[in-house]
């Protein structure tokens, strides 16, 4: 079976981190200055989409290791 070559796009982990800092700013879990943050800046989504890109990756090298489904 062919990996599929997961790209991960930055304009969704934006969206979904201005989702998530809304839902953070209207519990008062975070001050509003680090909502807006992680919710407007662009850098920091391309850093977050990078984290988890190397996440799934280091999760299918484990999985291919230890001989799991993949």
């Amino acid at each position: 079976m062919k990996k599929a070559n997961a790209v991960l796009n930055p304009a969704v982990i934006r969206i979904l981190l201005r989702y998530g800092a809304g839902a953070l700013a209207g519990y008062s879990l975070l001050p509003r200055e680090v909502t807006d943050m992680l919710a407007s800046d662009p850098e920091l989504a391309g850093a977050i989409a990078a984290l988890i890109a190397i996440g799934v990756e280091g999760f299918y090298a484990i999985a291919k290791r230890f001989g799991w489904r993949t």
